[in-house]
């Protein structure tokens, strides 16, 4: 395997450095000390900065205002991000907007994506269902009525749900099939309430009743919904990898100064073995990461479904991100969860990281299925 990345996602990842260079993990109130959301929205300075990168674009192709880039260059700018959690629907924006690339009309596509790409328009992903362990496809209903489908569920812990212009819902048909809605966070049928991370941002639970939507906002075509589902996985394993390494580096340099009997602490076999360990975790979780990001960016076959392969990468991220944080905390001893170190942040993420991604335990059921269903030769 080649893991070499191209000079155009080498200098997406060097754009994304320079933008987040400035941004500090702490720069709102600690989710510790805050009843309800840290912040009332996302960090529009920074997302205004991203566009003018051509960031929020990567994923475009020329004609819409993009760079034409694939999956492996937006999870590198997805690491960078998550480095110093960054506070941007950057994963869901860029996620939506390509699907509606793929799959949408023209006439969708036409209006929506140009802006997207500026910034201009916000779009997140309704992802996680009816109680967040459901498929989320099950947890609304649609049918089409003339030229509108009207849309009925619930879909619980939509991230920059009260920031974003359009969420994308997906439904389920009599039929059985899935469609992508584009649904307006105020449209007329669709109210939200307010949920609350463990990073203390803000969610929202959506309900639809009896939500119409134009059928030119609805995307019908066939493997939209996995191919959606897919992207935004991977990028949520990149977000993992990015906060892994920061966090690794910064129980580096702590347990490097810290002394015990006139040593640093990082020259005990105790503390380097443990370290060691959540390296080789972080080996791994890149490793799976890029592989389920390049079938995906590429299309390429292989002797499993590009799931099988985006399971091996969730099953690393939702573990080894949680192994990270768990050592980085024990190393730092009690620092580690003094709210002026930024540390604390970290095992907050990480831990709405790992709840997104799931269980590893479901993540193995799925592979098993899949190597039952596609036997290695």
């Amino acid at each position: 395997m080649d893991f070499t990345f191209t000079e155009e996602q080498q200098a997406a990842a060097e754009a994304a450095r320079g933008v987040f260079a400035g941004v500090a993990p702490d720069s709102v109130p600690s989710p510790a000390l805050t009843v309800g959301a840290v912040a009332d929205g996302f960090d529009r300075a920074l997302w205004n900065k991203l566009a003018e990168a051509d960031l929020l674009s990567l994923l475009l192709a020329e004609e819409h205002g993009g760079a034409g880039l694939d999956a492996v260059a937006l999870c590198l700018v997805l690491a960078e991000s998550a480095r110093v959690l960054a506070r941007v629907p950057l994963l869901e924006s860029s996620a939506a907007a390509a699907a509606v690339q793929a799959y949408g009309s023209k006439e969708l596509r036409s209006d929506l994506l140009a802006r997207a790409g500026r910034g201009a328009t916000v779009l997140t992903v309704a992802a996680s269902g009816r109680t967040g362990h459901d498929p989320a496809e099950l947890a609304v209903t649609a049918r089409q009525e003339g030229p509108e489908w009207v849309l009925e569920g619930v879909q619980t812990a939509v991230p920059w749900a009260y920031d974003a212009d359009r969420v994308v819902v997906p439904a389920h048909t009599a039929a059985g099939a899935t469609v992508l809605a584009l649904v307006a966070p105020d449209g007329e049928g669709v109210v939200l309430a307010e949920q609350f991370s463990t990073t203390g941002e803000r969610l929202g639970e959506l309900r639809l009743e009896s939500a119409r939507i134009a059928a030119r906002d609805v995307v019908d075509a066939d493997g939209a919904w996995e191919w959606l589902r897919h992207l935004l996985t991977v990028g949520t394993c990149a977000q993992a990898l990015g906060l892994g390494r920061q966090v690794l580096r910064m129980t580096s340099e702590y347990t490097g100064k810290r002394e015990q009997f006139g040593f640093p602490v990082a020259t005990f076999q105790a503390v380097a073995v443990q370290a060691a360990d959540r390296y080789i975790d972080l080996k791994a979780m890149e490793a799976t990461l890029w592989q389920a990001a390049w079938r995906i960016g590429s299309g390429t076959q292989g002797a499993l479904p590009v799931s099988g392969e985006v399971a091996v990468a969730k099953i690393w991220a939702s573990e080894g991100v949680r192994r990270v944080v768990q050592t980085a905390q024990h190393l730092h001893g009690g620092f580690g969860a003094d709210v002026d170190y930024p540390l604390h942040r970290y095992h907050a993420w990480a831990k709405h990281l790992e709840l997104s991604l799931g269980p590893a335990a479901a993540h193995e059921e799925t592979l098993g299925d899949l190597l039952a269903a596609h036997p290695l030769s």
